[in-house]
């Protein structure tokens, strides 16, 4: 079931929900998903913005990832589901239950392992 709360066009991720002025509560399951990383990853989800912070309940599908990037931001990445590995400044398999923590402008890039798709929250 998709809910009802439309993309707006004031958002700085394109598709993107827009929180506030009224829309406070998402239920993340159920929200339409959008490709989260155009041109470097193959992340899909709903990604909610607010206007300093967002949110995303995003998935990789076996044996994908993301190309070395950066965000122009802090950003936490909490793993829901499967295990991936992440490099930072150092290679780690991240895992359900774990969070890592992405610096400003820190090059980092992610392949998610071959048995299982991947999900997490930004």
């Amino acid at each position: 079931m998709q809910s009802a709360i439309q993309a707006t066009d004031n958002t700085k991720t394109a598709g993107a929900l827009k929180a506030g002025d009224g829309k406070y509560i998402f239920p993340m399951s159920q929200l339409a998903g959008i490709d989260a990383g155009i041109g470097y990853s193959t992340a899909f989800g709903p990604v909610v913005e607010g206007e300093r912070m967002q949110v995303a309940l995003v998935t990789k599908a076996k044996g994908t990832g993301a190309k070395p990037h950066t965000h122009p931001n802090e950003q936490w990445n909490y793993i829901v589901q499967g295990t991936y590995e992440c490099k930072l400044e150092i290679s780690q398999n991240s895992f359900v239950g774990l969070a890592h923590y992405c610096i400003f402008q820190q090059i980092l890039c992610t392949l998610q392992l071959p048995r299982k798709t991947a999900m997490w929250c930004f």
